[in-house]
């Protein structure tokens, strides 16, 4: 791991640091708009330098500071009937996915859930609404989260898939989003540590990221609450489908090239 420290950070130096800036601040800013997608952009961008044992460690170390910038809107519009169980069950999952990132081949268990999540994007295209609570629903959205969050660093599609599919206005669709997202990134960094993927070198690069993480999560949240907030849904439904193609097309590659 330290050579491809080595490798990302010696010379030539700038390019490599302008395309990760650029990087961060995109997925910062689609953090504070639609509650969701920077590991979309980082996870990829770091996994392709310096590995996914690295990368996926230093997204859910520089993510941390975006749950309390938004946490405030979680608190005053999200569902606690969504919220509980959702948490509840991505604690679970996460640690099991985690399991999977250090000890096993997950592409195949990606391709599943990226096949899933846009199978949910095209539902919820076509005006697909998950009425009442679904308990069941709800934690298997939760438990799946956790467990891609775990294994491939890049948020909760299930989670956000079934918190758009539930009526509401938009503050409050973002932020059961927010909410599931919160639960997701506090779930992660105790199986990380615990499996010693939390290096020198992985805890220098997240403080470097975390700055520009930070800034771009405001600005993407002052424009949601300005003028974002009419575009929300199209945004996240776009983010997601996005997220699950992604997820796919590399999921496909790595399985066909192992």
């Amino acid at each position: 791991m330290l050579d491809s420290f080595e490798l990302f950070l010696g010379p030539p130096v700038g390019w490599k640091l302008v395309a990760l800036g650029l990087t961060v601040a995109l997925g910062g800013f689609l953090r504070g708009f639609v509650g969701f997608g920077g590991a979309l952009v980082i996870v990829p961008v770091l996994s392709l330098v310096v590995g996914p044992l690295a990368a996926v460690p230093i997204a859910s170390l520089s993510g941390l500071p975006a749950v309390f910038q938004l946490l405030p809107a979680v608190v005053r519009h999200s569902e606690r009937r969504f919220v509980g169980p959702v948490a509840c069950a991505t604690f679970i999952g996460a640690p099991l996915g985690t399991w999977v990132l250090v000890t096993l081949n997950p592409e195949v268990m990606k391709i599943g859930i990226a096949l899933l999540v846009l199978l949910m994007v095209g539902m919820l295209h076509q005006g697909w609404q998950l009425k009442g609570t679904h308990l069941g629903v709800l934690t298997g959205a939760g438990m799946l989260s956790g467990v891609v969050q775990g294994s491939a660093g890049i948020g909760g599609p299930p989670a956000v898939a079934v918190a758009l599919s539930r009526a509401g206005s938009p503050q409050q669709q973002r932020a059961n989003v927010l909410a599931a997202l919160t639960a997701i990134t506090l779930s992660t960094p105790l199986p990380l540590w615990w499996l010693g993927l939390f290096t020198r070198e992985v805890l220098v690069a997240s403080l470097v990221i975390m700055p520009v993480y930070v800034t771009f999560t405001w600005l993407g949240a002052y424009y949601f609450t300005e003028r974002g907030a009419r575009y929300y849904r199209d945004a996240a439904l776009i983010t997601l489908a996005l997220v699950g193609a992604f997820t796919l097309l590399i999921a496909v590659r790595d399985y066909t090239t192992t």
